[in-house]
């Protein structure tokens, strides 16, 4: 796939969903169909080609999102591979703040599952087009009108049914093509047929064209005109409008098959150029210049504007994952990394192929690459010209909720210990290192048990640094639950000439939010200016409350105060008002919260009570149980610090049959 492929004829989008779902498997039929790999690797061999990574291959998840390259019916693709754990989530987070679409796959047995409204979430905020893609309808217990129903309720999304399953698990024949009105099956060996509707479909495929039309209508005033007239639409009318509510993320196109048995993955190639947008049908990207908002030109020949997305390291050094909205990057240019505000020179320009690279000389707008070089860029760099230095919004990483103290095994290891982890924070921002100031330890934080053991393990396989582990720690949290308080902080302070002088009176009291700051002085005891001063102070006085943690939950308002003409300073502000506000928090009742999670499991329904059991025991307070056939699905919510070990015993009470996952939910009050 060249580079010279028209803007108006280029995908790129990502492949994101729940783990166990079949996202790598979908992708490695994308490949095989677009003639990009000759044959699919499998999740369950360790030879899928978007699992480049050793680990990956061996524990048979997707731990770094990967990028791939395939061509279909004259349209270039850029393909995204994500993780679909939840303690990757910050792969899922890059992946989509630069892609224009995504291919959003759902189990045909489980449906939604945590993960899959996480995502979701995400994939909305950044406001991106999805496609529906409903697998695995081979196995026992598939329902696909279970999980179009899922798709709205629980999803709040408007359906529209476009490859519709006939039969299921070993009676599964394929699916009704609705907008072409056929009907089509695929060989064992992954041959797809086309033939006309057997009679006792076509009421059911006339019913789903129906629904298609309905909602096309509504894409625009003609179109809804025409559908009150003729009661219908035309095939081609249906994809205007359907194409139009897509990319406006009023309606969400949705396909079936089985990625295992290579069923369906035509149809889902010809959706995602018929539904998903090209990098020119999103919206103008905004930066900002010189402190302004601005919309960034799209252009080849406008200034650059680029995003480095993912930033990994491996035996020959950096390379960095770019997305170019505007402008064309070469190779040896000079360009203008605005988030340091440095100049660099650029390396080679490469397209990647999960772990192989074809180098480039150029990349123009629209385009997602990778170079090598950008010894200093990190995850949400911009990279510009100097003299156009646009910042684009940078790429936001969760709050890590787990965290180890780590020692190296050998004491002469530290310097190397700390260097691989300090290569692993760059190349993930969800990442925290610290050196605890008590006990001299290093910390690392992370999004979850797995998260921290793969990085460790991959310390362990690529530096040869092996470390002794701490017991697990949680990110805690506190607040108030008192009533407000009223509290005066006060510097004074003389020590020949100017002294230091500042009186502030604040109201500390419980909010629904975050932090809330308030100014309700009157009549000017203090001035303007030290206003942001005081705030500054009562930020510092909520990093770490009288329990020792960060807190939350507050709403801090500043009612009186005094000044000196002369004495006074933002120093002597921020001082009282942090002396305030930690005095406040005493008295107001502090609360330690603790990180819940809600966590899934699907479980042999002859394992229930003991899946039960065990989450009560961790102190869970279980929310769900669905039945599917042979098995149940639980859902429970369970403290973080109590969930440690709870993967070991899972697969010793099932016998390795259940799998968990756990989504980060909220901070609540420490039972007890």
């Amino acid at each position: 796939m060249t580079a010279t492929v028209h803007r108006a004829h280029t995908r790129n989008f990502g492949i994101i969903a729940h783990i166990d779902a079949g996202k790598t498997t979908l992708s490695e039929r994308v490949l095989l169909k677009t003639g990009e790999i000759h044959r699919p690797g499998e999740v369950h061999e360790g030879t899928a080609t978007m699992d480049s990574m050793p680990l990956e291959k061996e524990r048979g998840i997707t731990i770094g999102a990967a990028a791939t390259r395939a061509a279909w019916n004259g349209h270039a693709f850029t393909l995204i591979d994500t993780p679909g754990h939840i303690d990757f989530a910050i792969e899922v987070e890059r992946s989509l703040r630069v892609l224009d679409g995504a291919v959003t796959v759902l189990c045909g047995v489980a449906g939604i599952q945590p993960q899959t409204e996480t995502i979701w979430r995400q994939a909305h905020r950044h406001g991106v087009p999805m496609i529906v893609f409903v697998n695995k309808m081979d196995r026992v217990g598939a329902d696909f009108a279970r999980v179009l129903a899922q798709i709205g309720d629980r999803l709040g999304a408007r359906a529209v049914p476009l490859a519709i399953p006939v039969g299921a698990v070993d009676a599964f024949e394929g699916v009704v093509d609705v907008l072409g009105q056929r009907f089509l099956s695929w060989s064992a060996a992954g041959q797809m047929s086309s033939a006309a509707l057997p009679g006792h479909l076509a009421g059911m495929a006339a019913a789903a064209y129906a629904h298609a039309a309905a909602i096309a209508a509504d894409a625009n005033e003609g179109l809804t005109l025409k559908f009150l007239s003729d009661d219908t639409l035309s095939r081609a009318e249906i994809g205007v409008g359907l194409r139009a509510m897509t990319l406006a993320r009023r309606a969400v196109p949705v396909l079936a098959g089985s990625a295992y048995r290579n069923a369906g993955i035509e149809p889902l190639l010809d959706a995602i150029v018929d539904w998903l947008p090209s990098p020119d049908e999103r919206a103008i990207p905004m930066a900002d210049l010189d402190g302004a908002p601005v919309a960034v030109g799209t252009r080849d020949g406008d200034p650059l504007a680029a995003l480095v997305f993912k930033v990994v390291h491996d035996d020959h050094g950096s390379l960095s994952y770019v997305r170019i909205y505007g402008g064309t990057m070469r190779e040896g240019d000079m360009v203008w990394n605005a988030s340091l505000g440095a100049q660099v020179r650029l390396g080679r320009l490469y397209v990647v192929h999960a772990d192989r690279r074809t180098a480039v000389g150029q990349a123009s707008a629209g385009s997602i690459v990778a170079m090598a070089g950008l010894k200093e860029a990190l995850t949400g760099h911009t990279l510009s010209t100097k003299a156009v230095p646009y910042v684009l919004e940078t790429i936001h990483a969760g709050d890590p909720v787990v965290a180890l103290a780590l020692e190296p095994a050998h004491g002469t290891d530290r310097g190397k210990m700390l260097a691989a982890l300090e290569r692993f924070r760059r190349e993930d921002p969800s990442l925290r290192l610290e050196s605890d100031a008590l006990s001299g330890e290093t910390v690392l934080w992370g999004m979850g048990e797995l998260h921290l053991d793969v990085v460790l393990e991959r310390m362990r396989r690529e530096t040869g640094v092996a470390v002794t582990v701490g017991a697990p720690q949680v990110a805690y949290r506190e607040t108030i639950e008192g009533t407000a308080v009223e509290v005066e902080g006060k510097v004074s302070k003389q020590n020949g000439g100017n002294g230091q002088y500042a009186r502030v009176v604040l109201r500390v009291e419980r909010f629904d939010g975050v932090f809330a700051f308030d100014n309700a002085i009157k009549g000017g005891v203090v001035p303007s200016a030290f206003i942001p001063a005081i705030e500054k102070g009562v930020r510092q006085a909520l990093l770490q409350g009288p329990l020792g943690h960060p807190v939350t939950g507050v709403k801090v308002t500043l009612l009186d105060g005094d000044h000196h003409a002369v004495d006074s300073s933002d120093m002597a502000f921020t001082v009282a008002a942090k002396d305030a506000v930690l005095a406040g928090l005493k008295r107001a009742h502090p609360r330690m919260l603790e990180p819940v999670m809600v966590v899934t499991v699907d479980a042999p329904a002859a394992n229930a009570g003991a899946v039960i059991g065990d989450l009560q025991r961790r102190g869970g307070r279980v929310l769900g149980v669905e039945e599917h056939t042979g098995r149940v699905e639980v859902q429970a919510d369970v403290p973080l610090a109590r969930l440690f070990g709870h993967t070991t015993s899972l697969r010793s009470l099932s016998q390795g049959r259940a799998f968990a996952s756990a989504v980060y939910s909220r901070h609540a009050a420490v039972a007890g």
